[in-house]
């Protein structure tokens, strides 16, 4: 009888264990996807069957699911296949502004910028990566003030 009690004290106490192992346990990420400004552009939407990319703060999202808005000749396409910083700051589709360059945008700009940035992009679409420039310097170099650990959650889709 005592043998038995032992044996089911066992399995639970097994199967505690494995339950929480699995609560804590994280499997390896996968590396971080790197995009430059050329391979961005290959998913500004006017490929069909390829997804359409567009980075703001040098988060690359997938807004393929918002094809209606960012897909070929919708309203927001000229902000895909390309760090878009600026336009989005200002709300705006002007040529001039559809660039990652923050330089000179105002301080309500900036608000405005991060709470699209969290509340629209973050929340809505998964992020596959960054673009080159935010972590690596102009002559190619690291940029030692990126920590991947740092930078938001993102998942990977299949075709990387």
């Amino acid at each position: 009888m005592a043998t038995a009690q032992t044996r089911v004290l066992l399995v639970v106490l097994c199967a505690s264990v494995a339950e929480d192992f699995k609560v804590n346990h994280k499997p390896p990420t996968k590396a971080v996807r790197l995009f430059t400004e050329e391979e961005l552009q290959r998913h500004d939407g006017s490929a069909e069957g390829r997804p359409i990319y567009m980075a703001v703060k040098g988060v690359v999202f997938d807004v393929t699911k918002g094809k209606e808005f960012y897909g070929h000749g919708a309203p927001y396409n000229a902000l895909v296949g390309k760090d878009a910083t600026r336009a989005v700051a200002k709300m705006s589709l002007d040529p001039a502004d559809l660039t990652s360059d923050p330089t000179g945008l105002t301080e309500e700009q900036l608000e405005s910028l991060d709470r699209v940035f969290e509340e629209t992009y973050k929340r809505k679409y998964p992020i596959v990566g960054y673009t080159a420039s935010r972590a690596l310097l102009d002559h190619g170099g690291p940029n030692a003030a990126f920590r991947p650990e740092d930078q938001p959650h993102f998942q990977i889709k299949e075709e990387f």
